[in-house]
């Protein structure tokens, strides 16, 4: 039987020195959770070590996956009666929503071609629209100008679809300078709905 040889107590770290070693232990490990952990797992770099160790885009990667998952979780949670329900309403407020046009209007310009059609309106009324181009892409300005004032709500070019709403700052006439840049014919079918009390269209 061996006995191990008792150390000697000048060979033991003091109280201070084991204090030392463990607060330079703890501030290493909130490093690394800083500039390693944050950046690989959750996609943050405070610090700016993960982006050059490549750690954030890593993170970013784990984040956007997990997102997924989530809402793959969600989707396949639902049951079908659910579905079908969120079905159903979605066929009842589309046939609402078309039956809630006011004006539907449509009308053709040739290559190079412009017009207006604007609505009459009061201040702080709201219009809501949505429009579809076939044959090509149209270039668009929804704008108001009346009386020294002007507004402009929205600017497109070489685009097919539009969808929204606007409130009026002033009273007159709002609505959209369209123009066909294409080289073949466009036709445009735009549908309206709010607070107006006419529809303007100058050629």
């Amino acid at each position: 039987m061996h006995n191990a040889p008792k150390p000697n107590l000048e060979d033991l770290p003091s109280r201070a020195q084991l204090r030392r070693s463990s607060i330079i232990a703890g501030i290493g490990a909130v490093a690394l959770g800083v500039m390693v952990y944050i950046p690989a797992e959750l996609g943050q770099d405070p610090t700016g070590v993960g982006t050059i160790l490549g750690l954030t885009e890593m993170g970013a990667i784990k984040q956007e996956l997990k997102a997924e998952a989530e809402a793959d979780a969600v989707l396949h949670n639902d049951d079908q009666s659910s579905l079908m329900n969120d079905i159903l309403g979605l066929f009842i407020s589309t046939a609402h929503a078309q039956e809630a046009w006011q004006d539907t209007i449509t009308f053709t310009l040739a290559p190079g071609e412009f017009t207006e059609i604007k609505a009459t309106m009061e201040e702080g009324a709201t219009l809501f629209y949505e429009w579809s181009s076939e044959g090509g892409r149209i270039n668009f300005d929804l704008h108001a100008h009346a009386s020294g004032e002007n507004v402009t709500y929205e600017k497109g070019r070489g685009k097919t679809v539009g969808a929204g709403s606007f409130e009026t700052p002033f009273a007159g006439d709002h609505g959209w300078f369209w123009r066909n840049r294409d080289d073949e014919a466009v036709t445009v079918t735009l549908q309206l709905r709010g607070d107006y009390s006419a529809i303007v269209r100058d050629e």
